[in-house]
């Protein structure tokens, strides 16, 4: 290289999203969804999250990312807000009840979830519990995986959290 000539360098979209998405190691102690939003694209301006999400997105693949941004992205969501708030209102119903725990580390990116342990390792002797997960697959924006032992089930779609309230007795009956 010559004097004259200077470096190029070029943005790595990807590389930025990994620290965007990027959590403290004090996170997987949080109780709450709450808790859990420390990372930038909890903090930064919405449009500025949005942007670099669809660079990092643009190559083609998937990025790690939570549900809501998901949501926002595809214009089915109308802010990050709504997706927190749909959060801490599942939260708030679910600590209210016994047997549901917030689990905090989801996949990189991913908002936490809740598991119901008493249907874990019971009568049925499921290894893994009732899950209820937020998801942007649907307008109800409320999954639940069901306990089970081997191959994952499809996930049920829950009509919001009206739906969610009406059927945990059911969802809750599985131990």
């Amino acid at each position: 290289m010559t004097v004259t000539e200077i470096p190029r360098l070029e943005p790595m979209p990807e590389l930025e999203w990994a620290r965007a998405i990027e959590l403290p190691r004090d996170a997987a102690s949080a109780t709450t969804p709450a808790e859990l939003r420390t990372a930038w694209i909890h903090r930064a301006p919405e449009d500025q999250v949005l942007a670099l999400f669809r660079a990092a997105c643009a190559p083609g693949e998937p990025v790690p990312s939570p549900w809501w941004l998901r949501a926002v992205a595809a214009g089915t969501l109308g802010h990050r807000e709504d997706g927190f708030r749909i959060e801490d209102r599942i939260d708030k119903l679910l600590s209210r009840r016994p047997g549901w725990e917030y689990v905090p580390w989801a996949a990189d990116g991913e908002s936490g979830y809740w598991e119901f342990m008493p249907s874990e390792g019971g009568r049925a002797g499921h290894r893994i519990p009732t899950t209820i997960l937020p998801t942007e697959r649907h307008p109800g924006w409320i999954d639940v995986l069901p306990a089970h032992s081997l191959t994952t089930p499809e996930p049920i779609a829950v009509a919001g959290l009206a739906g969610l309230r009406a059927r945990l007795g059911e969802f809750e009956a599985v131990r």
